[in-house]
């Protein structure tokens, strides 16, 4: 049995303490944990081994907050920072269990605000988001039911209207090749690419001539 010799608030990490013992550093511990420890206490092994572990989870836990904080995070993206932070397995799926409990990892809420905010401000094809959510490490089956209520008509229409508004001057053939690679790369197929071209072209350029299908690859 140990005898605690000093609490020390640390100088980096004002939320968290040192713990001495015996007149020796023993181990760091989160503040909120060591609120019942005092000078001259007895501590035991077991219970030093207690507080630690429950340190470990709440290191783990506040450091996937800190995470989450910037943005929303898939499960698989929580899993694979806490890993780089050597945190063990077994605190790493403790945290993740807290984490869904409290709401804060939820993939099929990651991935209905990922399809939202990609569609908002970046639109894409339902293939390109779907391939982006796999990369997220979000499964199949909770992508398809994002990705559920999509119009890529509309998407497509959106994610060219600011290369087309770019392209006033251009003529019919820069027109037609420069949009409809702009909307490929985006991952529209071939089908709502040919419309989506014709119609901005309609939209952009009023008073010419419009886009024969022929003319659009």
């Amino acid at each position: 049995m140990a005898t605690i010799t000093a609490i020390e608030t640390q100088k980096r990490r004002p939320d968290r303490v040192n713990i001495e013992l015996d007149g020796e550093f023993a181990f760091g511990l989160a503040g909120i944990l060591a609120a019942g420890l005092k000078v001259g206490q007895h501590m035991e092994a077991e219970r030093m081994a207690a507080l630690q572990a429950r340190d470990a989870d709440e290191n783990a836990y506040q450091l996937a907050l800190r995470l989450l904080s910037l943005r929303e995070r898939s499960e698989s993206e929580l899993r694979s920072y806490l890993r780089k932070r050597k945190t063990p397995e077994d605190v790493t799926e403790r945290t993740l269990v807290r984490l869904r409990e409290r709401r804060h990892a939820d993939d099929a809420h990651f991935a209905r605000s990922w399809v939202e905010n990609r569609s908002t401000f970046r639109p894409r094809s339902r293939r390109a988001l779907a391939w982006e959510l796999r990369r997220k490490g979000v499964a199949a089956d909770v992508a398809e039911t994002a990705l559920s209520d999509i119009d890529e008509t509309t998407l497509a229409h959106q994610a060219g209207l600011k290369r087309a508004t770019q392209l006033m001057s251009a003529d019919r053939r820069d027109f037609r090749t420069k949009v409809s690679a702009y909307l490929a790369r985006r991952g529209f197929p071939t089908s709502i690419i040919t419309s989506t071209v014709s119609r901005l072209w309609t939209e952009t350029h009023a008073g010419q001539p419009s886009l024969q299908e022929e003319d659009i690859p």
